[in-house]
């Protein structure tokens, strides 16, 4: 699957999955590395780092800017094999208390 079919696949299901938010991807020709997708929900917020595979090659600062981000808030690489795990723990961040 290419990273831009799950991504568009991603973007659905997230808006399925959490009414109202808002999501929007991130310019990496602002600041290289920064994760492609903010999600915004309620009063939350979130980064994705979308790759095609788990074994897909992550680009200069990616690790750094989805860790320090994750320390902020909610962080995370996802692709196709992870997707489910990730879905689950972003869900539980947003509608915990």
């Amino acid at each position: 699957m290419k990273e831009s079919d799950f991504q568009k696949n991603l973007k659905k299901e997230l808006k399925e999955m959490f009414p109202g938010c808002i999501i929007t991807k991130l310019d990496s020709g602002d600041i290289q590395g920064i994760p492609d997708l903010l999600i915004l929900y309620k009063d939350k917020w979130a980064t994705l780092e979308n790759k095609r595979s788990s074994k897909a090659s992550h680009r200069p600062n990616q690790d750094y800017y989805v860790s320090k981000m994750d320390e902020m808030s909610f962080s995370k690489f996802i692709y196709p094999e992870n997707k489910d795990e990730v879905l689950e723990e972003l869900y539980n961040y947003f509608n915990r208390d």
